[in-house]
């Protein structure tokens, strides 16, 4: 079983920062990329960043430049950044890991999300 733990939501005045923890445990053979994703009221999910296990990073749009996402190989957990935050930002935010798992002597990979922080920014 793996398991993703998010933390880090809350509320917050425009302009002001917030830090997001997804920390992944279980039967982990490797993690691979992980990512951060949200999803407001009436609005489809939407990728914000990505980091791939070299530490490769992407960004959506409305976020570069704003947002920073890192991760901690060793503790298996991924950290956003939010910095300079705009009422847009209000959102269920999900982290995702692409990871590889044990399963009995053997590995297989999937795909796994946390269940959510919620992230309100105030104007």
């Amino acid at each position: 079983q793996v398991q993703l733990v998010e933390s880090g939501g809350g509320l917050v005045q425009a302009g002001g920062s917030l830090r997001l923890s997804c920390a992944a445990s279980g039967s982990i053979f490797r993690l691979n990329a992980m990512g951060w994703y949200r999803q407001a009221p009436g609005k489809q999910r939407e990728l914000v960043a990505v980091i791939t296990s070299g530490g490769s990073t992407d960004y959506g749009d409305s976020v570069k430049g704003r947002f920073t996402i890192s991760r901690d190989n060793a503790e298996n957990t991924v950290y956003l950044q939010m910095n300079s935050l705009k009422p847009e930002d209000t959102a269920v935010y999900y982290c995702d890991a692409d990871l590889t798992r044990w399963e009995g002597l053997r590995t297989t990979r999937d795909d796994y999300w946390g269940q959510g922080t919620q992230v309100t920014v105030s104007s």
